[in-house]
């Protein structure tokens, strides 16, 4: 018969738990650390809490929870763990009063000890727990990035998450004559403010037409000149800028046109094989040999929308390979050619492609993802509390199974209702993911439609979107 001690040796655990606490509720990553010589083939997690701490929701494992008790059982796809290895996953809880974090862990019955059996009476020492406090952005550049394998990683081989916001108007500033960044800052001051709330990353949404000063002003050369000084401005504060093309050129007016003007006025399906080549050429060849820049190639494709989704696989072939595409009236460049026009500058920066439907469906993304010569190739996703892909059982199955092979990145996540109780479930996934993310928007535009994170340049968070975003970007580094 075997026993607790007996187990433990064969399966030598150490347990981390880190919380981010709002007062009534709380979002945890529990991490276990195979700390052993031979791996692990199913674990089920067991601690207890002091008060009355109650699960709301978990994920990346089953959570149930007895009176005091939680157990998490691993989930289909993480449930070996390799000897030095580990994984983690997360969950909701909700409690009034004290929240204590739980004293001792135990892995498949055996109490972890955090270091392997030496003997039979190795003493059990208390796992880690930490309640995380991040710090802004180091005075230095933003770092050199390169994707291997699943993981987005530094010149020194660090891993490195994007985590941070976006910074709308550059996709509307010449099209809306509303001026450059909206009128607002783009100034030390305002990228301090930023740096405040610990914002490491910043998607900088582009217009096709303005870049290539075909529309509106400012236009051209100007318009340029002012994104390489913002992205500039960022790195040199240690902000990885995304560079995000958001609006192009081409005329829709099928199924979910944003907009009937030819001109990049809106959203459309896809990008146009007439115009989005030479602006990634362009933009390339301007960042190129800055590998802190990154390159996100299009915003949120729909070309399943437009084809009024009657064959999938048609429309992931459109996404990869352009063409003629049902539905889309004009010429459309695929991901492989845009990915192509980047590599062919010579520029290796990292680069983002998106799925479906607005980018929430990556059913198919590694199925139909473009070539990479370079290797430093993201996924882009996008959730909203209004997508199909809105529960942690779509996400580890549809966005974990991508995740598992290379890195996925949430250009942008939001919720339309002010609050943060969506985002905070979509945050607490990605961080026991290790996946970055960045929230829509940092404008002061009103929260009253959603998605708005600041009340002026100066970082006032709104309520209650903001202020739930920046208390949990305080509690996570990249």
């Amino acid at each position: 018969m075997s026993s607790a001690r007996e187990t433990s040796a064969a399966f030598a655990c150490r347990v981390t738990y880190s919380a981010n606490d709002w007062e009534s509720g709380f979002s945890l990553v529990v991490g276990i650390a195979n700390v052993g010589s031979a791996p692990a083939d199913g674990w089920t997690l067991t601690y207890s809490y002091a008060g009355n701490q109650t699960l709301q929701q978990g994920w990346s494992g089953t959570w149930t929870q007895s009176g005091k008790q939680v157990t998490v059982t691993n989930a289909s796809w993480n449930g070996t763990i390799a000897a030095g290895g580990s994984v983690s996953a997360g969950a909701n809880f909700s409690y009034s009063g004290t929240n204590t974090a739980p004293a001792e862990f135990a892995v498949n019955g055996a109490t972890c000890t955090g270091t392997p059996p030496t003997t039979a009476t190795t003493p059990i020492t208390k796992p880690t727990t930490t309640t995380t406090t991040s710090t802004p952005p180091p005075p230095g550049p933003a770092p050199a990035l390169h994707v291997s394998g699943n993981k987005l990683l530094t010149a020194d081989g660090k891993p490195y998450r994007l985590l941070g916001v976006n910074r709308a108007s550059g996709e509307f500033a010449c099209v809306q004559g509303k001026g450059m960044w909206d009128s607002g800052p783009v100034d030390q001051a305002s990228v301090d403010a930023m740096k405040a709330w610990n914002i490491h990353a910043v998607r900088i949404p582009l217009n096709e037409d303005c870049w290539l000063g075909l529309s509106g002003t400012p236009s051209g050369a100007p318009y340029q000149q002012a994104v390489k000084d913002y992205a500039k401005l960022l790195a040199a504060n240690g902000i990885t800028p995304i560079l995000d093309l958001h609006w192009t050129h081409g005329q829709y007016t099928g199924t979910s046109s944003a907009c009937t003007d030819v001109n990049a006025t809106c959203q459309k399906p896809m990008p146009s094989r007439q115009y989005t080549p030479t602006f990634w050429s362009q933009v390339a060849t301007a960042f190129k040999g800055d590998n802190a820049v990154v390159f996100d190639l299009f915003n949120e494709p729909y070309p399943d929308a437009a084809a009024n989704w009657s064959d999938a696989a048609a429309a992931w072939r459109c996404l990869r390979d352009g063409g003629t595409c049902t539905g889309i009236t004009y010429p459309v460049a695929g991901m492989q050619e845009l990915v192509d026009a980047v590599r062919a500058t010579g520029a290796v920066n990292v680069v983002m492609t998106a799925g479906l439907t607005w980018t929430n469906d990556l059913t198919q993304w590694l199925a139909y993802k473009p070539t990479d010569p370079a290797g430093n190739l993201v996924a882009s996703w996008h959730t909203y509390n209004f997508n199909a892909c809105v529960t942690v059982s779509c996400w580890d199955s549809q966005i974990g199974a991508v995740a598992a092979q290379v890195p996925v990145q949430a250009g942008e996540i939001g919720q339309n209702s002010c609050a943060h109780d969506y985002i905070d479930q979509v945050m607490a996934w990605l961080d026991a993911h290790n996946l970055g993310y960045t929230a829509w928007t940092w404008n002061p535009w009103g929260c009253s439609g959603g998605n708005v994170l600041i009340e002026d340049y100066a970082g006032t968070p709104t309520k209650t979107y903001g202020e739930g975003f920046r208390a949990h970007l305080l509690t996570v580094n990249p």
